[in-house]
């Protein structure tokens, strides 16, 4: 379909959301302006930011169990976080346009509770509700729960996709309101390879018909998953090269399913430093980057790579000289990287190069800083971005709680509205308006599965 800004701008339009600071290695903790991720404060701040904005979406992430490295609680990472739509049906109270959008695990909920969560969300906002959707691999998260366990990679995908394809049922079980008469529940009958329910659901056809689905990966599986079944992809492609790639090839995935490219917006998840002159913007950049990873940060990240207790290194000293070991783990909830020796490999090139000492080399090598500038630089390539077809927006992850965003907000929305490649205001009440999608047909006839 043409996204409805089409109709009334000559230039393409950049799509922006906001996420909100946590586990991840861009959240800074000890900047003195770092503020609570418990307060419903700190969410109801970068969320009127992000409405101030006119953003599309508030994004929240998810863990599902603490992270842990050799068997102790990892204390960089946040210990603690309110559940998702728990903290988004009291933002729909305190916002009025803005999207709310959560992060909620597709192996270790059920369609009927979800499905039913997120349409009360959807009449409650008005019509806002999204649900990025995620799935798990590792026993670790899976020993939370009482099916325990977890899924092979393939199967977890599998999973996901009758998940979805199940909470659509449900949200496609009470008839639409119509002129003069409100909608009425029809029976729901799914029988598939990981669920078999039948009944009635208790809450009727939300604003959207159906909240927004957004998929997050950049795998195979994961792009295949969001050209069949997604209205957003999250991805990591921040480059604009490699941008363009990825958008390229989700795109043409979607004929295969009888979808249009605009009925899939792409997302990548980026970060920026705003600096009254490009030097300043890199300075301000390399000193979040420095806070951003500790000393204590670095040799984690290293053992994480080495797989190997690496406690008793001086971070300022040199990398190891001893070789990762393939088959440790000392890290719980994260996932290892696919191929330690090759990573080990060009570490070393890189430090020997430079040299660089092991906090150094890993803050050169994990950094995620995607837009330093000038606000108007900023702008600039963020605008390049959308119209070269690199991507259609961008999820904007600060680096502080909760006012990592004001500045952008402040400096950098005004340039793009100059520039004619943003809203000067909402056009619609609804998500899916926010994102040009259309609403969801409704199917009438649910067939056993």
């Amino acid at each position: 379909m043409t996204d409805g800004n089409h109709r009334r701008h000559t230039k393409k339009q950049i799509h922006l959301a906001a996420h909100f600071p946590g586990v991840n290695s861009t959240t800074v903790w000890a900047n003195p302006h770092s503020r609570s991720q418990i307060d419903f404060s700190s969410f109801e701040h970068l969320a009127h930011t992000a409405e101030r904005g006119l953003f599309d979406y508030f994004f929240l992430a998810e863990g599902l169990r603490l992270r842990e490295h050799k068997g102790l609680i990892h204390d960089l990472d946040v210990v603690g976080r309110p559940e998702s739509i728990t903290v988004l049906n009291a933002l729909a109270a305190v916002t009025d346009r803005i999207g709310l959008a959560a992060t909620v695990n597709a192996t270790f909920n059920e369609p009927y509770e979800l499905a039913r969560r997120l349409a009360s969300l959807d009449h409650l906002s008005g019509g806002r509700a999204g649900w990025n959707v995620v799935t798990s691999s590792d026993a670790f998260t899976g020993e939370n729960f009482r099916c325990g366990g977890y899924l092979d990679r393939a199967d977890r995908y599998t999973r996901a996709a009758e998940f979805v394809a199940t909470a659509r049922e449900l949200w496609d079980s009470w008839t639409p309101d119509s002129p003069g008469a409100a909608g009425e529940p029809r029976p729901f009958r799914h029988h598939g390879e990981h669920f078999s329910i039948e009944g009635t659901t208790t809450v009727p056809r939300s604003p959207q018909g159906h909240p927004v689905v957004i998929q997050a990966g950049d795998s195979d599986e994961g792009r295949e998953f969001a050209a069949s079944a997604a209205d957003v992809i999250f991805t990591r492609h921040g480059t604009l090269e490699a941008g363009r790639v990825f958008y390229a090839d989700v795109k043409r995935r979607l004929a295969a399913y009888g979808r249009q490219p605009g009925d899939l917006k792409i997302m990548p998840g980026v970060t920026f430093v705003l600096g009254d002159t490009a030097a300043e913007a890199q300075e301000k950049a390399a000193e979040i980057r420095s806070q951003q990873v500790s000393p204590q940060t670095a040799i984690v990240a290293l053992e994480q790579i080495w797989g190997r207790d690496l406690s008793a290194y001086d971070p300022d000293g040199p990398l190891p000289d001893v070789d990762p070991d393939p088959d440790a783990q000392l890290a719980q909830g994260r996932v290892r990287v696919g191929d330690p020796g090759g990573i080990a490999a060009k570490w070393r090139a890189l430090s020997e190069a430079k040299r660089l000492s092991i906090r150094q080399t890993v803050i050169e090598t994990t950094g995620r800083q995607s837009f330093i500038g000038t606000p108007d630089s900023v702008a600039a390539e963020l605008d390049e971005f959308i119209q070269t077809d690199a991507a259609d927006g961008f999820i904007l992850v600060p680096h502080l709680t909760p006012g990592g965003l004001d500045e952008f907000v402040d400096r950098v929305v005004p340039l793009l509205q100059e520039r004619g490649a943003y809203r000067a205001e909402y056009e619609g009440r609804t998500l899916r308006d926010h994102l040009g999608l259309s609403a969801p047909v409704w199917k009438g006839r649910h067939h056993e599965r």
